[in-house]
């Protein structure tokens, strides 16, 4: 049995589609039965398009009798926990879910008997990359950004801790900003932004971001999951390369005029490197008052650098992403546009 947190989720529906679809058998998981775990009250309807069969079971993270009943004879199974708040509306949000959440599910866990849990993070325990050619690898020091990424960071070390005291087997995936089917409104409206010539850009755009097709991460889970070498270990999954800011918008305008023929405006709009600096000025006033600003906080990460190196993972787990931005793009649009 496989049991999957977050699974109505983006990712998590990746994840779902591929164990279904027998994709994940190339990195040795089979087709077993899968254990939905969604928040009470969340849609299933994805879920269940893309099986039926699956088991769904409604819950909070921060309340434990709900994952006792979801891991109710679970030992020797696998664990992917791919619940977490991202953007919430107030700070507290974070904290709750991502950090007491996972302490509540690997406590259970234990008690359970699961064979392995496999746990995703973030690029933000590590803010952005002090210079542009230093990437970030397993050894970096954290340095988070604003509360999402102080979340992140207490969540990994409380999983350690309890690797550590030998309590229960895992592993730790981080991922920076992903792409792919089953994506939220919010990636429909960055599309959209580029095609009408609206998308900010702020500084000369060369910045660069590395970025996470969700097929290529799903694969990085399931080698974490099925490699014996990725015990107490903490991976990098990641597109092959990092872009550049220009990189990623000029991809997609040309993915969208040539490959499925959409009037494209040819043009950015150009931001001093000043208003993303504002941005996260105004952002860390914002969050300190409890309170929570997607567009704030996403325009405040525009012109860094947030980029990270995959060879950790190619040379432990034999990761190798199979998907470039052209291709991983090319499927996001096809979903939105067809």
């Amino acid at each position: 049995m496989i049991y999957i947190t977050g699974a109505n989720g983006w990712l998590g529906l990746n994840l779902i589609k591929s164990i279904v679809s027998g994709n994940t058998k190339k990195w040795g998981l089979g087709t077993e039965p899968i254990t939905a775990f969604i928040k009470k009250g969340s849609s299933k309807k994805k879920l269940l398009k893309i099986s039926s069969e699956i088991k769904i079971i409604e819950g909070d993270l921060t309340n434990k009798k709900s994952l006792e009943r979801l891991l109710n004879n679970a030992q020797d199974s696998l664990l992917f926990h791919i619940a977490g708040v991202i953007h919430p509306k107030r700070v507290k949000e974070f904290f709750d879910t991502n950090v007491l959440g996972t302490k509540n599910l690997i406590e259970t866990a234990t008690e359970a008997k699961i064979k392995k849990i496999i746990i995703m993070s973030s690029n933000s325990p590590f803010g952005s990359n002090t210079k542009k050619e230093i990437l970030f690898n397993e050894n970096s020091i954290y340095n988070p950004y604003m509360n999402y990424g102080k979340s992140k960071m207490e969540m990994e070390i409380i999983a350690n801790q309890f690797y550590k005291m030998g309590k229960i087997d895992l592993a730790i995936i981080r991922s920076p900003w992903f792409y792919g089917p089953f994506q939220p409104k919010r990636q429909k409206l960055f599309f959209d932004m580029i095609q009408r010539g609206k998308i900010p850009i702020t500084g000369d755009g060369n910045n660069i971001r590395s970025m996470a097709y969700t097929e290529n991460i799903v694969q990085g889970l399931v080698l974490a999951a099925t490699k014996n070498e990725s015990s107490g270990e903490t991976f990098w999954i990641a597109d092959k390369v990092p872009y550049t800011m220009n990189q990623i918008v000029y991809t997609i305008r040309e993915l969208l005029k040539t490959n499925f023929n959409q009037d494209v405006i040819n043009r950015e709009i150009r931001l001093p490197n000043f208003i993303s600096n504002f941005a996260e000025r105004f952002d860390h006033i914002i969050q300190y008052t409890g309170l929570y600003n997607k567009k704030i906080h996403v325009l405040s990460e525009l012109n860094k650098n947030i980029a990270c190196d995959i060879s950790y993972a190619f040379r432990k787990l034999g990761y190798k992403p199979e998907f470039s931005l052209e291709q991983g793009m090319h499927e996001s649009i096809k979903e939105l546009y067809e």
